[in-house]
């Protein structure tokens, strides 16, 4: 039998995702024990590639579409970078910033530096 995937989120990203609405973080909650049991490469619509080792998690609700971008960390680890309800039909560039700069910063850090969580 296959592990598992394990699931982690930068410091705040799970409150961030507490916050989007019912039907946006229904979907998102789904989606995330999906991967979990299948792995993060779930295909479009769901999951797609943004470039450089960053993907995004899309979960439509009838309030719209939200977004979760993560990375993979060793083993079967990914880890959600940010959290957000899309807004344009581009992702926006100071997102895509942020979720980079989080990619790189644990890169370089363990789980013992305090930003991320189980």
């Amino acid at each position: 039998m296959s592990q598992n995937w394990i699931v982690k989120f930068y410091d705040g990203v799970e409150n961030d995702i507490r916050e989007m609405p019912i039907g946006i973080r229904s979907r998102m909650v789904k989606l995330l024990e999906v991967i979990q049991i299948k792995g993060p490469d779930l295909g479009e619509p769901m999951t797609k590639a943004m470039g450089k080792g960053l993907f995004e998690i899309r979960a439509k609700g009838s309030e719209g579409i939200g977004r979760s971008l993560f990375c993979y960390q060793k083993g079967k680890t990914i880890v959600v970078l940010y959290a957000f309800v899309k807004k344009t039909q581009k992702t926006p560039k100071n997102v895509l910033d942020i979720a980079r700069q989080r990619q790189k910063e644990i890169k370089h850090a363990d789980d013992d530096a305090g930003r991320i969580k189980k």
